[in-house]
């Protein structure tokens, strides 16, 4: 009994020296693997992609300006009187045609005046014929008496004789004035305007030098527009050079006329409203304050229903213009959504994106025109991405892809079933639309969702 108790006292430790070891070899045997060490497999996108191809590109330049008139005067009386009538016109906004009467002046002292100087004028040249006739009356006597001596100026009443056309001169001179004056109780349209705003009315007395209205030139009106330093290059400017200014060639206008560039000018103020013009000017100094040239476009009968579509343009509205620039030719033009950051874009290479640092020469708000880190035939993706690594395999919208043991994306556009195809073609013409456009259209949401959700758990 006592040799069996022994015995299991030293079976015990041996047990559990036993099944240490065993624990110890298996855990050194078996060494707990690192879950986190396998990264997950690479999340597929779709994305939208366009084949670069070098194109002509018309440029397109944008700025913005306030319309002022091309002409524009102040009217003011230069006689003195009552305001006795008004045109129709004359308020603020009337046309008037070149001649017209705007204001008519009381003019009855006026009229007692010319018909005093021509009385005047009358008794002038009553006096000089009387004058004239003793001349010829002493150059009669003289001749008669003079023994054959040569008279003096005093003898045949010279200064008498120039006294008397003096008076003359002087009475016609009085008299052209009192009519001048009274051609200027009707205030006459210098040019076909309109009234900007108008400071007198009828009843009113007014005095010479009174202002009466502001008018302007109804031909044509001009925009002021800004053009950005980098814009400069892109356009044909409209200089003129002084030794050409009078020069009547018919070569030197037509070439002076093709310098000048196109411009669209449009506004929301009433509407979208649009006017086509020309950019006919520059001005002969940078702005001080901008740093920037300034050109001028004009528009022709702003106000004429006939000539110009685009309804009536106020003077002071704010407009944009959009000028045509010169035509590039075999350059690369690239969506200005496609870029982030101003400096990189993505493209699809083997079917893994990559991403590429650009140089933009030149965009505005929807085109860039590119002209280092791209190249004729890159597949630019424009479906909009963030920030994504590069190497990231993608799918190419509406051209489906398989992975192949190579793991590199092929398209299988050409795999897809012929009927498929022949619906897909029904439908596309009856949009007026691709193929391709149509499945873009049909799962851009889809994708869109799809993007977003995968672009978050990168």
């Amino acid at each position: 009994m006592s040799s069996t108790f022994n015995i299991k006292k030293l079976l015990v430790p041996v047990i559990i020296i036993i099944v240490t070891a065993i624990v110890i070899l298996t855990i050194r045997d078996n060494p707990p693997k690192n879950k986190q060490g396998n990264q997950p497999k690479a999340p597929q996108i779709t994305v939208e992609t366009i084949t670069l191809t070098p194109q002509a590109y018309q440029v397109i330049i944008q700025s913005f300006g306030t319309v002022q008139p091309r002409t524009q005067s102040v009217l003011f009386a230069q006689v003195s009187g009552k305001i006795n009538h008004v045109s129709q016109q004359f308020r603020d906004g009337g046309f008037f045609e070149q001649g017209d009467t705007l204001i008519q002046l009381d003019d009855r002292d006026l009229r007692a005046e010319v018909n005093i100087a021509q009385a005047s004028l009358m008794s002038a040249n009553q006096n000089l014929q009387e004058e004239d006739a003793r001349v010829q009356q002493a150059k009669s006597d003289w001749a008669r008496l003079g023994n054959g001596k040569s008279p003096n100026a005093l003898v045949l009443r010279q200064p008498q004789y120039e006294a008397a056309k003096a008076q003359v001169l002087s009475a016609n001179a009085l008299l052209d004035k009192a009519k001048l004056s009274l051609e200027r109780t009707k205030i006459i349209a210098p040019y076909a305007g309109r009234i900007l705003n108008k400071k007198v009315d009828i009843g009113q007395v007014i005095s010479s030098s009174t202002q009466l209205a502001d008018i302007f030139a109804t031909d044509s009106v001009e925009i002021r527009l800004p053009i950005k330093n980098k814009d400069l290059s892109l356009m044909t400017l409209p200089e003129e050079y002084r030794n050409l200014l009078n020069n009547t060639d018919t070569d030197t206008n037509t070439n002076k006329a093709s310098l000048m560039n196109h411009v669209i000018i449009s506004s929301t103020l009433m509407g979208n409203q649009t006017w086509q013009g020309k950019v006919v000017r520059t001005e002969s100094a940078i702005d001080e304050i901008s740093q920037q040239l300034y050109v001028i476009a004009q528009i022709i009968n702003p106000y004429d229903g006939e000539y110009n579509q685009g309804g009536q343009i106020k003077i002071g509205q704010y407009v944009t213009a959009k000028i045509t620039g010169k035509k590039l030719e075999n350059i690369l033009v690239i969506p200005t959504s496609a870029i982030y950051q101003s400096s990189y874009v993505y493209t699809v290479e083997k079917g893994l994106l990559m991403r590429k640092e650009i140089q933009v020469d030149w965009q505005n708000g929807a085109e860039a025109i590119v002209t280092e880190g791209l190249i004729a035939g890159d597949e630019l993706v424009l479906t909009s991405l963030g920030q994504v690594n590069s190497g990231t395999p993608v799918d190419i919208l509406g051209q489906p892809a398989i992975v192949n043991a190579a793991n590199t994306v092929t398209k299988t556009t050409d795999n897809m079933p012929e009927k498929r195809r022949k619906t897909l073609e029904k439908v596309a013409k009856e949009k007026g639309i691709t193929v391709d456009a149509l499945m873009v259209e049909r799962h851009a949401k889809k994708i869109e969702k799809r993007n977003i959700s995968t672009v978050n758990n990168l």
